[in-house]
């Protein structure tokens, strides 16, 4: 009698066990996704840095053809053996094409941005970009927007509105470009949110990579000079290699754990560009500047929170 009662009991904490210890697996993964979120949004960050170091030496435009060029011959380097040219099919090439212009403009403005910007004030502004994809959504995909979303987005934009401070007699036209460059990446990611649904994501890569690669490669010889110092073109590795290790680690973080629990943790970048800001140019925020960093940061983090919670239009991060 003893045992046909214990077999059941035995069964249920078999079951209970192997809940817990699912659960513990889970949480795990999690945190390891979470650890390679910040650790890429801490490349990506250190790729900001280094554009605004060399800007002063390196045309841009030379810095941008060595970013996209080095991610994208690393990555056919890396998918090609195991994957072949198969990976290169296609249903919308001419969308493939376009979604890699609008990525390469992104990257122009933000180099562009970065050579006249703090660090951290452009991260933050360019932090906004999922709250412009709320207005996208709105008004061009006509998705409904809740009350909560659009408060959100008008506390986005007063944050960066603060950092910018148009009324003042210091305002330079250059500090709009990081809105022109969120206004250019929003409309990439919601491409590459239409092209996701049906497209392989290392094929979108692949294409990304090298148009931009071609497309820069147009503007080169107008812009290729020697570099003054041998130095530089350990720099420029470095502006590829941070690119692209750090969208190989994104790639890892949400293979681990799901986009709603690791959106919000991209906003560690701006932590991560005030203090490459302070350490490297000697420059922290002001007061009010830091007030519009965090009106940023909490509204862009929890419309971002939301709009992958409510299964939107997909949160990619804003990169340079």
């Amino acid at each position: 009698m003893s045992g046909e009662v214990s077999a059941p009991a035995d069964n249920k904490q078999t079951v209970m066990a192997a809940s817990a210890a699912s659960r513990q697996k889970s949480t795990q993964t999690a945190l390891a996704g979470i650890g390679l979120v910040v650790a890429a949004v801490a490349c990506f960050a250190t790729l900001d840095i280094t554009v605004k170091h060399i800007s002063v030496s390196v045309p841009l435009v030379m810095a941008l053809w060595f970013r996209y060029a080095f991610q994208a011959m690393a990555t056919t380097a890396l998918v090609l053996p195991t994957r072949g040219f198969a990976v290169l099919r296609t249903a919308h090439p001419k969308f493939q094409v376009l979604r890699g212009a609008l990525l390469l403009m992104t990257s122009l403005i933000a180099f562009l941005s970065l050579k006249y910007m703090p660090v951290g004030e452009f991260t933050a502004i360019i932090m906004i970009t999922p709250l412009v994809i709320t207005l996208l959504a709105a008004t061009s995909l006509g998705e409904k927007v809740s009350p909560m979303r659009w408060m959100l987005v008008i506390g986005g934009f007063a944050g960066a509105l603060v950092i910018i401070r148009p009324a003042q007699q210091a305002f330079s036209a250059v500090t709009l470009l990081p809105l022109a460059l969120v206004i250019c990446n929003s409309w990439f990611q919601v491409l590459t949110s239409k092209l996701a649904r049906t497209e392989d994501p290392v094929t979108m890569q692949l294409y990304s990579g090298w148009s931009g690669t071609l497309l820069a490669s147009l503007a080169l010889p107008f812009f290729w000079t020697e570099l003054p110092h041998w130095s530089l073109w350990i720099w420029l590795a470095l502006v590829g290699l941070m690119g692209t290790v750090g969208h190989f680690l994104l790639i890892l973080a949400y293979q681990r754990a799901s986009a709603a629990t690791l959106t919000p943790y991209l906003y560690a970048q701006i932590g991560f560009a005030m203090l490459g800001g302070w350490l490297i140019f000697s420059h922290v925020p002001d007061q009010l500047s830091l007030v519009g960093i965090l009106m940023i940061t909490v509204c862009g983090a929890t419309g971002a929170w939301l709009a992958v919670r409510e299964s939107r239009v997909a949160i990619i991060h804003a990169e340079s």
